[in-house]
């Protein structure tokens, strides 16, 4: 084909039109990926939106020739005019071709730089993604992502798309005018294949294992590194590659590897020149190859029918049992399948069913999503635990949703037990359950729907069972038995489930493991009034403690023990109660010789008390007897009592003090003192006496 500018034209459109086609290919992708939260899709989009710079490049390569060949043809008609030998003109010709030189930098300077940038991109976004990939290829990590039909959709859409138009541009690159396209080619093709691989692994997922779209997040990133090692390959090899003169130079970015894909004729031709040239004669005109060649298709549906057939061959996992489908229906009759090898009619007739099992965050969003029958699943029937393990208190924040449940009130009385109103309490109930039996279990739902039918059936329950019990229960040591009656309750609610035809409840095919009340607490605005309640019950129980460890240390200390205390004092009410006064008195005896022998304080009273009662029954019995001697002396010489007594009382006043005796002549009276102290000086304890 003569390379003129409608030619440079027709082929900046076709890389216009590959752009545009890129860049929707590019947005489909990351919005599906961002949505479905599909690492390998988001992988595969920055590989598809990095391919747009190829087509960028390529639109602006082929405008610069058509811009070349218009001023080309304007050079040509110039130096057809006869103008190009005036002075005015003279010398001007190389200056004018302004696109020329355009199209020389574009090749020499700009196509191996966006090459270089291309090829950093791919290796680095490949690295980074391989990185963010290679921990979510363990089955314990890894989270299925959701939308699989528009995943399956999207990737045969992106398939077609890519390989029409790789075709397309494919067909037209074998003209040496649009040798560049190739490039673009291989940019299409790349996508299609993205596209393919997508939707083959998603619908291997649903079919069975999971494992191709487990590697499938490494596989993507790996393709990326290997891609832009190409083009850093390409960018080496096509500085010492030697071109005839005027020839293109080829894109480093134009994959070769890619390239065969969108041309398989070539490879075909290319294989079968190689074959010739080795064995010494055409390959392609031998019997066997025109046989192979007319036999192509009938080969092609033979392969197809053996790939079929062995879609009635299905294996269970261990942790997997399922039940056959056929014809989209449950088979009624037989029993689940085990883990194991069996064999079933081809697909789409029949098909085995494994539960699903999925995973969801705070949000409703599903993070896990894996076909399993004996894996422990879980439903939140109330709030939603924390994700991170900090402790939390009732003032803190706990989660974005909280489920609140109606419980009682405190009683108005303790008497009574009445209560008056009702109390919000928000709590973590969670349940964990197996599957028991899959045709019960598949009955239930859709598998987005079965754990929202038993999260509300078992909401239900649970607020039920709340209401009926005070704040005190829910919030004390009684929530510790409360596991127990919410296991029985919850299985009695599922086993009223899936009536059949006749209306007998035939269960919802799951066994309760565990039901647990954690995290309650009220909420959060009111959270420091029910504190201050708890504060105050707090100090009115270590008041009434201190009061009990009081009366013990009392009752102890004083009856020398707290039953003999007890025993004490109930004896004496029942003597204060009797109507007779001797068996009050003998029951006061009782009393006092049972606290005289605990040996507390009460018997040492007791016994000093007996001592003071004894001495002072003594002294007045002496006092008695004396008095009695002292009249019987009395009577017997009356002058001899009363001098007696007269002497004693005059000895009394007398004591201590200095007597002078003196005769009858009081005239000659002759007086001689002696004032010597009769206390020795050293005797400091009756000075106080002496001086008196």
């Amino acid at each position: 084909m003569k390379a003129d500018y409608q030619s440079y034209q027709r082929a900046a459109g076709v890389a216009l039109l590959g752009l545009a086609i890129q860049i929707v290919l590019f947005v489909l992708l990351l919005v599906y990926g961002l949505f479905a939260r599909d690492h390998a899709a988001l992988t595969a989009s920055g590989l598809v939106g990095g391919w747009s710079v190829v087509w960028l490049m390529l639109a602006i390569s082929f405008d610069l020739h058509r811009r070349e060949r218009i001023e080309a043809l304007e050079g040509e008609q110039f130096a057809a005019s006869g103008l190009a030998g005036s002075s005015v003109f003279e010398g001007s010709g190389s200056d004018l071709r302004v696109a020329a030189k355009r199209v020389a930098q574009m090749h020499k300077v700009w196509m191996p730089v966006a090459s270089v940038l291309l090829g950093v991109f791919l290796i680095a976004f490949g690295a980074w993604r391989l990185s963010s990939g290679r921990p979510l290829v363990d089955p314990d990590n890894f989270h299925a992502p959701t939308l699989r039909g528009w995943a399956v959709a999207l990737g045969l859409g992106v398939a077609f798309v890519g390989f029409v138009f790789a075709r397309f541009v494919s067909g037209m690159s074998k003209r040496d005018v649009w040798g560049n396209l190739k490039g673009g080619a291989a940019a299409a093709v790349g996508s299609a294949l993205v596209g393919l691989i997508m939707a083959v692994a998603h619908f291997v997922d649903i079919a069975g294992p999971d494992a191709v779209l487990r590697y499938l997040q490494v596989l993507f990133p790996v393709a990326l590194i290997l891609l832009g090692g190409e083009v850093f390959l390409n960018f080496v090899l096509n500085i010492y590659r030697p071109r005839k003169v005027g020839e293109v130079p080829r894109p480093a970015f134009d994959s070769r590897i890619l390239a065969f894909v969108a041309a398989p004729d070539r490879i075909a031709d290319s294989m079968a020149g190689a074959l010739s040239y080795q064995l010494g004669f055409d390959v392609s005109a031998s019997w066997f190859y025109q046989l192979l060649s007319r036999s192509v298709a009938l080969l092609v549906l033979f392969g197809g029918l053996v790939v079929w057939l062995l879609t009635s061959v299905t294996m269970l996992q261990p942790h997997q049992t399922g039940r056959l489908l056929r014809f989209g229906q449950l088979v009624q009759s037989g029993e689940d399948l085990q883990p194991g090898l069996h064999i079933k009619a081809p697909w789409p007739i029949d098909d085995v069913l494994v539960p699903v099992q999925e995973d969801r965050d705070d949000r409703g969003r599903v993070v896990r999503s894996q076909r399993t029958s004996t894996g422990v699943r879980e439903i939140q029937l109330g709030t939603r635990g924390p994700e991170d393990q900090r402790a939390i208190l009732w003032t803190n924040d706990h989660t974005a949703n909280e489920q609140y449940f109606l419980v009682q009130g405190p009683e108005s009385a303790e008497r009574t037990g009445t209560r008056t109103d009702m109390v919000l309490v928000a709590a973590e109930v969670p349940m964990r359950y197996v599957v028991s039996d899959v045709r019960l279990f598949e009955l239930l739902g859709q598998p987005d729907e079965r754990d929202e039918l038993l999260r509300v059936v078992g909401q239900r329950e649970v607020m039920s069972y709340f209401s009926g019990h005070g704040i005190e229960q829910i919030l004390g040591a009684g929530r510790l038995d409360m596991s127990g009656e919410l296991h029985r309750r919850l299985t009695a609610a599922y086993a009223r489930l899936n009536p059949d035809a006749g209306g007998q409840a035939q269960g919802a095919g799951i066994e309760i493991v565990y039901v647990g009340v954690e995290g309650v607490h009220p909420p959060q605005r009111v959270a420091g009034s029910f504190e201050r309640v708890v504060q105050a019950q707090q100090r009115r129980q270590a008041t009434l403690e201190a009061a009990e460890q009081w009366a013990i240390r009392t009752l102890a200390s004083t009856a020398g023990s707290v039953d003999k205390a007890r025993q004490a004092a109930s004896m004496l009410a029942r003597a204060a109660e009797t109507s007779d006064p001797g068996e009050a008195e003998d029951m006061r005896r009782e009393v006092e010789t049972l606290l005289i022998g605990s040996g507390g304080l009460a018997a040492s009273d007791l016994l000093t008390a007996r001592a003071e009662r004894w001495r002072a029954h003594m002294g007045t019995l002496a006092t008695a007897t004396l008095h009695n001697g002292q009249v019987e002396s009395y009577q017997a010489s009356p002058l001899l009592f009363r001098t007696g007594m007269y002497f004693d009382s005059l000895l009394q006043l007398m004591k201590g003090s200095r007597v002078f005796i003196v005769g009858g002549d009081a005239a000659n009276l002759w007086q001689q003192f002696d004032f010597q102290d009769s206390q020795r000086a050293s005797d400091i304890f009756t000075a106080e006496e002496n001086n008196n």
